[in-house]
């Protein structure tokens, strides 16, 4: 395997580092050869559905890619152990920030494929990134929670007066999530912080931040792809609290284009460079 970091979870990762000075990455509308990496998607659980919509709406803008998906919980292991022995594969974690079981599954999996220790690039997380800013506007925007212009995607008066930007990962994807918060903000207009649903900074402690900066009308906007988390007990648990909650990113077009972003980089070292 191909590394490049050692971020906390303990594997190490690719797809941040930015390009040497005099050169770009190859477009996106540019053809592949045809020993280019495989494009395998990790997915968080056991439900495909998300996880399959990113791969087909990728497969649509590039259909000269081979987009693959492994569930973590059940298929990964067998779609690594699956790669042709003449190629190479780029596996990127369908989350939006740090998560250490994400990434002990997806090491467990390559490892027990015996894959070669060459063969396989892994990722970083889709987040931070101003795409995902972008995303979770409109996703408010479709529950009523945030209202916004579609063309400049900018708010022109929000629902709410407080926003929790609510990530799975504990305090470090929290962390993470605290740009994108701010992102969110500058969109919004209003306050904006990030939580974790699974530790500290919790979405009880946002609350009580929002509300003591004033904030009456408070809404969560889940920092997931989706297979993360129980969307549903979420919504649920939020409404009991008296918060708005709005859907997961799913297969938003801006998870599709961090996708392709992160494969970009992450091939490079297979197929070369372009030069300007």
């Amino acid at each position: 395997m191909i590394y490049d970091d050692q971020p906390p979870e303990t594997l190490p990762v690719r797809g941040r580092s930015s390009l040497p000075s005099g050169r770009h990455r190859r477009p996106a509308s540019a053809d592949l050869p045809p020993d280019a990496p495989v494009l395998v998607l990790a997915a968080p659980g056991k439900d495909p559905d998300i996880a399959e919509e990113i791969a087909s709406a990728t497969r649509t803008a590039r259909t000269e890619l081979d987009v693959r998906v492994g569930l973590l919980d059940s298929t990964f292991t067998d779609v690594v152990r699956g790669l042709p022995e003449d190629r190479a594969a780029v596996v990127v974690p369908l989350i939006t920030g740090p998560h250490a079981r994400t990434y002990a599954q997806i090491k467990a999996g390559i490892d027990e494929a015996g894959v070669k220790a060459d063969q396989v690039v892994v990722t970083d997380p889709l987040g931070p990134h101003p795409l995902l800013a972008e995303a979770l506007h409109v996703r408010l925007a479709d529950a009523g929670l945030a209202r916004a212009d579609r063309i400049r995607q900018f708010s022109i008066g929000a629902a709410t007066d407080g926003v929790i930007v609510a990530a799975v990962g504990g305090g470090d994807a929290a962390r993470e999530a605290d740009m994108t918060a701010v992102l969110l903000a500058a969109r919004l207009a209003v306050p904006v912080v990030a939580a974790a649903v699974d530790g500290p900074p919790t979405v009880a402690e946002a609350v009580t931040r929002l509300r003591e900066a004033g904030a009456q009308r408070i809404a969560v906007a889940p920092y997931i792809i989706g297979p993360e988390l129980d969307h549903e007990q979420l919504a649920k648990l939020a409404a009991e609290a008296g918060l708005g909650c709005g859907a997961p990113l799913g297969a938003h077009g801006s998870v599709v284009r961090l996708v392709n972003l992160r494969y970009e980089v992450a091939m490079e070292p297979f197929i070369g460079e372009v030069q300007e």
